[in-house]
């Protein structure tokens, strides 16, 4: 380890400040903006973890001054959960270590849950200097990109040390034995929604009204990250296609990427700006998915896609990439459709058939709904996570 970086952790306090009486898990994670998925699934986790015998706090790595944190702040706010934020200035940054080391301490944490590749890394580092257990879940590596790679290197490295290790899919769980972790150490469980929390509670026509939308047209939904391996290019195209076929239907694309210029220009060029929108990044997304007539997921690769999940969960039918773990969650043809990655005509062809058949989007919605419920329950979910923080502590 360099000697600068051992000076800097040298200096930290040793003061201890307790936090609560029970064992405290420490979610760690870096974040950009408001988050996505993963970040709402771990604000959310600490609701469930008090009755379970956890305190659980967020710390989430932002860049300084990052205008978007504001809003998963008041998520957390708004979820009860105690949240920290702790500033990250990139690669060479190596004073994240020292301010790492200061939360740990004082929140006198016991488990450091990692949620990606540098908290991953994060937490080998730290448990030289604090005494604590190492968990991680791993949500993938969805990206084809060269930072990408880099994060998959770190985490060949990270993984196989880990005490345990959660995967959220069957491939990533098939991964991680690739990558040297030992099947003792590595478990699938998979994500999870709080159906309580993800229902429905207006009409379409409704929520069609909120958003502008006119009652009778038909919409096609989609919320992700606006960046290449969502492939949101090939659904703009596919809605294109509905149009020129003369189907009434609207498409909403909600989240925010480095892709929006370039998809923006092609709704543009296809001149559909009246009929396909990007949203930008919403908040609170119960309104898009209760006023959505059929969720698309276009996606090249994804872990295990939380928005499919919540589409599920408000009772929309989905038509989704035959990818990672989603076969798992999606039986074609009983509560929604499952089509080959990067195929545009099958995706074309699925969802219009959605579209035409109101019945049918009743019945794959009715089953997505009780799929959900009888499967995918966070309660369910966080009752398994801490099992293994129970066998954790037991060993000490």
């Amino acid at each position: 380890m360099p000697s600068n970086l051992m000076t800097t952790i040298s200096n930290c306090s040793t003061e201890d400040k307790p936090v609560a009486d029970l064992p405290v898990v420490l979610h760690a994670r870096v974040v950009v903006g408001s988050g996505g998925g993963i970040d709402k699934t771990v604000v959310n986790s600490h609701r469930f973890l008090t009755n379970l015998g956890y305190h659980g706090i967020c710390a989430f790595m932002r860049t300084p001054g990052d205008p978007g944190f504001e809003i998963l702040e008041q998520r957390a706010a708004e979820a009860s959960s105690p949240c920290i934020a702790i500033d990250d200035r990139g690669l060479k940054d190596i004073s994240i270590v020292r301010r790492c080391l200061k939360v740990c301490r004082e929140q006198n944490v016991t488990i450091w849950h990692a949620h990606d590749y540098k908290s991953n890394l994060l937490g080998l580092i730290l448990r030289r200097f604090w005494p604590m257990r190492l968990v991680t879940t791993v949500h993938g590596w969805v990206s084809a990109e060269m930072r990408a790679r880099m994060y998959y290197a770190v985490d060949r490295f990270c993984l196989p040390k880990y005490e345990r290790v959660i995967c959220v899919s069957e491939d990533l769980f098939a991964d991680c034995r690739r990558l040297g972790v030992p099947q003792k150490n590595v478990t699938l469980i998979e994500n999870a929604i709080d159906t309580q929390q993800y229902k429905r509670r207006i009409t379409a026509s409704d929520a069609k009204k909120q958003l502008g939308i006119p009652v009778n047209s038909l919409v096609i939904g989609a919320i992700g990250r606006l960046a290449r391996e969502k492939a949101f290019d090939m659904l703009i195209r596919s809605v294109d296609q509905l149009l020129r076929e003369r189907i009434d239907v609207h498409l909403l694309i909600a989240g925010e990427g480095n892709q929006y210029d370039e998809l923006q220009k092609l709704v543009i060029d296809l001149g559909r700006e009246d009929r396909i929108k990007l949203t930008g990044f919403v908040a609170d997304t119960s309104a898009l998915y209760q006023a959505m007539d059929v969720f698309a997921l276009s996606s090249l690769r994804e872990g295990l896609p939380n928005v499919v999940l919540e589409a599920m969960a408000f009772g929309v039918p989905v038509v989704a990439t035959r990818i990672a773990g989603l076969p798992n969650i999606i039986e074609d043809g009983t509560n929604g459709f499952l089509i080959e990655s990067g195929n545009q005509e099958e995706l074309t062809f699925k969802t219009a058939e959605l579209l035409a058949d109101q019945s049918l989007r009743f019945n794959l919605g009715a089953e997505a709904r009780a799929t959900i419920e009888s499967k995918y329950s966070f309660q369910k979910r966080m009752q398994r996570i801490t099992s293994i923080y129970d066998e954790l502590l037991a060993e000490d």
